[in-house]
């Protein structure tokens, strides 16, 4: 028996337990449970009027209305909740609202249509700001749109010493002065245009259109430079030296309107494309526009290829480029005379203005074959790079074939612990790393040389000449970079500029712009002279 009233006196008390665990839940139930209506208007906040399928919705939470066609809605609130309201309509901008102890709410929403210039509505992509290596970049959130400015100037001065046959006269330049526009379109596509108008003169540079597939093929249309030499297809900004060589000013082929396919995968790069004019010059555009009114002539075409093979593409503080390039062209109606092409280029600098390096024009040409050999390296802070051009110009009329030839060899050293940059998509380098907060030094050296007098069964004499140029470039920051370059240009006899330029002495002890009748010792004729230059870059 008393066994039995302890059992009964334990389920007595487990009993208890149960129903005060269920009462508090009860009551639980009832507190979440509670409820109270929000009810609110909400209108056009430039015209006063209703808006209808606003979604009203209980933040932080699946609870949500939409507002009738009186801009009117009643939602039920947890008192729970965060008791803030969130409306949305793709029309207009969001709003949240916090309720605090309200029942009722009236919000007005600013539209977020927008329109052109045409009147037509256009859809919206908010951008952010940054600023990324000096430049400043405008980007979408989703990284799809992304739009950037370029711009550049290069204060140029050079100075000209030693004992010439003519006056060269000492002056200041502004190089360059570039504004470009480019922008990435949902990833895939890209289009820039560049226009520079450096000593009050408008030039057209590169403008064009690009589809980049994202799996290494890309297609490119417009105005741009030719892929045939590295030297030449590099930026300004990132050039080893104040000027080109000349065998790449005077040979490799620069921007043109064409068209081109590009691959590039692992260590591997290829392109190739169609060309037509130059329009970077407005005499040149001229030229052609001529030729086509006058004579409906056709105005001239170029296929141009490159591959490039380029091993430890792995590898960022090393690397080796080899590249091979070759370019068919026939005569281009934006040179002076029809039928005809010339190579020509001023020796290291923009400032001495003359041109003594100078086929002129060559005419009766059928087509032109020119041909580049490549071969470069980098290794952490140090760099070199070498290329190989050779131009054959086939005439017509069984008239002989011309040959011309060049090449040049540079290298440099980074002094305080930068490393140079390679750019495997381009083929090409691109922006060094500084060493040091301060910025950075390097040290380059290089030796060019060309050759215009025709080694085939011609008598094209444009003159010959080597160039050795020494470097020195403070990188200060992403923006700025002061260099100072001297040079020693040494030319042969016939180096006239086109019978205009004195280039020793004849057996009448005169000045003579023949160079068949310098009587001058083989390597003492032709003009020589040295010369300090120095550049203020600024590039944003």
């Amino acid at each position: 028996m008393l066994i039995y009233s302890l059992t009964n006196l334990n389920e007595m008390r487990q009993l208890k337990k149960l129903l005060i665990v269920c009462l508090c839940m009860g009551l639980s139930s009832l507190t979440y449970g509670q409820v109270r209506n929000v009810n609110g208007r909400v209108t056009d906040a430039d015209t006063g009027n209703p808006i209808e399928n606003v979604q009203v919705i209980v933040d932080d939470s699946d609870i949500f209305t939409k507002t009738n066609t009186s801009g009117q809605f009643s939602i039920a609130v947890p008192e729970n909740s965060s008791l803030a309201l969130r409306f949305y309509h793709p029309d207009f901008e969001e709003v949240v609202k916090a309720l605090g102890g309200r029942s009722e709410i009236q919000v007005a929403l600013f539209s977020n249509i927008r329109y052109n210039q045409y009147g037509a509505r256009v859809e919206r992509n908010r951008l952010f700001p940054e600023e990324r290596n000096g430049i400043l970049v405008l980007e979408s959130q989703d990284r799809g749109y992304r739009i950037w400015l370029d711009a550049r100037a290069n204060v140029d001065g050079a100075a000209f010493f030693g004992d010439t046959y003519n006056d060269i006269g000492n002056g200041t330049s502004i190089r360059r002065a570039r504004f470009a526009i480019k922008s990435q379109f949902n990833k895939n596509w890209y289009g820039e245009f560049d226009i520079d108008v450096a000593n009050s003169e408008l030039e057209l540079k590169d403008a064009y259109v690009e589809y980049n597939n994202l799996k290494g093929l890309s297609f490119k249309v417009g105005n741009y430079k030719e892929v045939f030499s590295a030297e030449r297809a590099t930026t300004s900004r990132y050039t080893q030296f104040i000027e080109r060589p000349n065998v790449a000013n005077a040979l490799a082929p620069s921007r043109t309107i064409g068209a081109g396919v590009q691959y590039n995968k692992n260590w591997f790069l290829g392109y190739g494309g169609v060309h037509f004019q130059n329009v970077d010059d407005l005499e040149e555009r001229l030229f052609s526009k001529d030729a086509n009114k006058d004579f409906g002539i056709d105005e001239g075409y170029s296929l141009t290829g490159k591959i490039v093979a380029m091993p430890w593409y792995k590898d960022l503080t090393r690397g080796l480029h080899i590249a091979l390039a070759g370019s068919y062209r026939t005569p281009k109606t934006s040179a002076e005379v029809i039928g005809s092409t010339r190579f020509d280029t001023r020796s290291l600098s923009s400032i001495n203005r003359k041109k003594y390096m100078d086929t002129d024009d060559i005419t009766s040409v059928d087509h032109t074959v020119l041909g580049n050999v490549e071969l470069g390296g980098y290794y952490k802070n140090l760099r070199f790079h070498s290329e190989f051009m050779m131009a054959d110009v086939h005439r017509l009329d069984e008239m002989p074939t011309e040959r011309f030839n060049g090449f040049f060899v540079q290298g440099a050293v980074l002094l305080f612990g930068g490393n140079y940059v390679y750019n495997t998509g381009e083929g090409e380098y691109t922006q060094s790393v500084r060493g040091k907060k301060w910025g950075d030094i390097d040290l380059a050296f290089r030796y060019d040389y060309l050759n215009l007098n025709s080694r085939g069964e011609g008598n094209i004499m444009g003159g010959a000449g080597e160039g050795y140029t020494f470097g020195i470039n403070y990188y200060a920051n992403y923006n700025v970079k002061i260099s100072l370059n001297y040079a020693y240009l040494n030319h042969d006899r016939y180096a006239t500029g086109k019978n205009k330029l004195f280039v020793g002495y004849n057996e009448a002890g005169e000045l003579t712009i023949n160079g068949m009748s310098v009587v001058d010792p083989e390597g003492t004729a032709g003009e020589d002279f040295h010369m300090i230059a120095v550049r203020f870059e600024v590039a944003f």
